[in-house]
């Protein structure tokens, strides 16, 4: 290879590798000599990387280094991903943790707020709640319950060791929707302060008074399909 040729070489890959999208041929060729044939160069350049960890490969008319395919998945990182708890998320976490076994409409009763869609799904995944099976009232509603999950996660041996009406009050917390801020000052020393409604655009808000950070389940363990199918098979209460 002569002299000529090889720094022809580095110049496109370094072209190709300081930029952050693909080149095009005609962006590689003016930065070479005129007379030299750009695609016969990059099919050679292609060529000298095709063993190795990166190829260069050619996308809709343009050049860029990718991963080699067979380390593709040796490259992947699996991260938990945590995400603050909204006050809406709270409440509703308390009034289960309280009145269970409660409905939805019993919930939202309790906080004298509708239920945005959202936050009982986050519940759900993250594991902290769980429906335990439907009220023989009309509609036969879903009735929910807190997991052992909860009771790890706030280091309770069991729903007796909540903190009672007397321990609210001496904390100065008597409404049911602040009893789960005396609850994180016990068990993680992370506080949150109730809200009176909902985020309007039916969200989890993620303010920064928002303390409580749960780890939710990697992507693709939450199955919505299987859910709804395992809510249709729930057995009426007794």
């Amino acid at each position: 290879m002569s002299e000529e040729r090889f720094q022809q070489i580095r110049m496109v890959e370094a072209l190709i590798f300081a930029s952050t999208e693909p080149v095009s041929e005609t962006g590689i060729k003016s930065r070479l000599p005129q007379d030299v044939d750009v695609r016969g160069l990059m099919d050679e350049v292609a060529g000298l990387y095709a063993n190795r960890g990166v190829n260069l490969v050619r996308l809709d008319g343009k050049w860029i280094f990718r991963t080699a395919p067979d380390l593709g998945s040796r490259l992947q990182i699996e991260a938990k991903v945590t995400r603050r708890l909204s006050r809406a998320a709270l409440e509703t976490l308390a009034v289960i943790a309280y009145h269970q076994p409660v409905t939805r409409a019993e919930v939202e009763e309790v906080r004298g707020v509708e239920l945005s869609k959202g936050t009982l799904d986050t519940l759900l995944e993250i594991g902290w709640v769980r429906p335990k099976g439907r009220r023989r009232t009309p509609g036969r509603p879903v009735t929910w319950v807190t997991t052992d999950a909860f009771l790890n996660q706030f280091g309770l041996d069991s729903l007796d060791a909540l903190p009672g009406v007397e321990e609210l009050r001496a904390a100065g917390l008597l409404d049911v929707r602040s009893a789960l801020s005396a609850l994180g000052a016990q068990a993680l020393a992370d506080t949150a302060t109730p809200a009176n409604q909902d985020n309007p655009d039916g969200e989890d808000d993620d303010s920064e008074d928002h303390l409580l950070e749960p780890e939710l389940l990697p992507a693709g363990d939450f199955d919505d399909a299987a859910l709804v199918g395992d809510l249709e098979q729930l057995p009426d209460e007794d």
